[in-house]
């Protein structure tokens, strides 16, 4: 039995019952009021679509919630008020909206691109060549520095005078603190020697000792003090050289965006609609319709999906629950950016590709459901690419956790800061093991071998930004409420807000599709 009201002027009765089915299943209890609440809101909306929103709005609250009230019903049905409302000015702007990078031509170039040459057996002799890869390439990056130019060989440092100041690169390897010391152990192709950083040291000398990872390269600096040993007076990073970064001659902007995570019961699918409909210029004003109108590259460091198996009992908290249906949505969703934008997109450890970094791009039986509505440009994780002369630099950034975890002073609250180290240790994974595993390629595609303009990452689900050495840092949060683990972790992710790069001047602008 229909009830006349929704059957007449709003959605179905059956609507009504999916909708309160829905949050039984979520594992909420609907009391009177907030049942006639949605009943009468049905009339202005899809109870289904309300209900969804409903769960958004519980998903910010701190504290846990077990009942649905009619406020929280109320509030979500406002909420479509106000779309309907922004929706109305849409109809007299559309006229207005004429994009300007729609005129522009793309100048897109794939510089490097990490899966092209892929091929690990994965013995043990892969392992030894790549690692000697890594020594080679970073220790000539080391010896571009004027300050590192006079190094030698471990063996030759060794044999040095105690009087004399010797320069030495090699591999860490080993590294523990004392009370007394922090003794590190680096390696180079021939050789192997132990480092001491007193306790007594300078307190920058200390520090830089502290954040030192394994397998990192760096150059050591001190007195040779027999038994293979040197007391260290100064530790010295490849670094990336200051540099001022030449703009675009075209008024063009970068939108860049990660971890959507769609899929997930915590993806806020009407949050991320709303940058889709800033992207086709229905949102905003006059001054936010223009900035829109001048994206002409779209920018997404991985986790497009929420995936299957990724870490234990994730299917409890999957909306989607089958990994096809779940890239099908969002070649759905991606689908509505405007096709004179174009898209860039790399994988992330939640993407159905393997582990181990390098990433390879999202495989082909995946790619055809994401691309089946418009065009992509897919990409292995690293990988750089070049837009009207500004070089980017895609990396989705899982090996932040092991820096952030290990290197004092730095935190989940600002990736920005570890990617910073990431770009002095030229390095994306700097040490092996922990949340980061790699492929033993031959080559080392980890590396970062030239400075880029702009360093794009995302994986913490925090948003993050600093200019260094002339380098944009851009950590571009999420699209993905706070999770559970998150919660433990005592992490507070910023989604919805997305950075929007003018390449013409390297301004950022920072648009908040939360709260719009």
């Amino acid at each position: 039995m229909q009830d006349k009201n929704t059957e007449e002027e709003g959605y179905p009765e059956n609507r009504l019952r999916q909708a309160v089915l829905l949050l039984m299943e979520k594992g909420y209890q609907v009391d009177t009021n907030a049942f006639e609440a949605l009943r009468s809101g049905s009339t202005k909306a899809d109870p289904v679509e309300i209900v969804d929103r409903v769960c958004e709005i519980i998903q910010g609250l701190v504290e846990p919630v077990l009942f649905i009230t009619d406020k929280m019903v109320d509030r979500a049905i406002d909420s479509f008020s106000s779309l309907e409302a922004e929706a109305s000015k849409d109809e007299t702007s559309k006229v207005t909206f004429k994009p300007y990078a729609k005129e522009i031509e793309p100048e897109l170039r794939v510089i490097e691109d990490s899966s092209a040459n892929l091929g690990s057996v994965g013995d043990i002799e892969c392992f030894l060549e790549y690692f000697q890869d890594r020594f080679n390439r970073i220790a000539r990056l080391l010896r571009q520095r004027l300050d590192v130019k006079d190094a030698t060989s471990i063996s030759v440092a060794l044999e040095s005078p105690h009087e004399i100041v010797i320069k030495t690169i090699g591999i860490v390897t080993e590294k523990r603190e004392t009370s007394k010391a922090i003794i590190i152990k680096i390696e180079d192709l021939d050789a192997s020697a132990t480092i001491i950083v007193h306790s007594g040291s300078p307190r920058e000398l200390h520090q830089k000792a502290q954040s030192l990872l394994l397998d990192q390269v760096v150059c050591v600096a001190g007195r040779s003090s027999g038994n293979r040993t040197i007391v260290a007076s100064d530790i010295i990073v490849p670094d990336i050289p200051e540099r001022k970064v030449k703009g675009a001659t075209d008024a063009v902007m970068l939108a860049l965006t990660s971890d959507l995570h769609i899929g997930s019961s915590t993806f806020l699918g009407s949050v991320f609609n709303q940058f889709i409909r800033w992207l086709q210029g229905k949102v905003g004003g006059e001054k936010e319709r223009e900035l829109s109108s001048h994206i002409k590259y779209l920018t997404i460091a991985g986790d497009l999906v929420d995936g299957i198996g990724v870490y234990p009992d994730q299917e409890r908290e999957l909306e989607i629950s089958d990994i096809f249906k779940q890239y099908k949505r969002a070649g759905e969703l991606i689908g509505e950016i405007p096709d004179y934008i174009e898209v860039i997109i790399i994988p992330g450890n939640h993407d159905a590709v393997r582990q181990a970094l390098p990433q390879p791009k999202i495989p082909d039986e995946f790619m055809e459901l994401l691309s089946a509505q418009r065009r992509l440009l897919s990409l292995g994780n690293p990988s750089t690419i070049e837009t009207h002369g500004i070089r980017v630099l895609l990396f989705h950034g899982r090996s932040l956790e092991d820096v952030i975890r290990s290197v004092p002073g730095l935190s989940y609250h600002q990736p920005q800061k570890a990617m910073e180290y990431l770009l002095k240790a030229r390095h994306v994974a700097p040490t092996y093991g922990g949340s980061t595993s790699f492929a033993p390629e031959k080559q080392d595609h980890l590396i970062i071998e030239s400075p880029p303009d702009i360093f794009h990452s995302g994986h913490i689900h925090v948003n993050g930004y600093e200019t260094y050495r002339g380098t944009s840092i851009v950590n571009s949060g999420a699209w993905q409420s706070q999770t559970d683990y998150q919660k433990k972790m005592g992490l507070m992710p910023t989604p919805g807000r997305v950075p929007i790069m003018n390449l013409q001047n390297m301004h950022m602008t920072e648009f908040d599709f939360s709260s719009i």
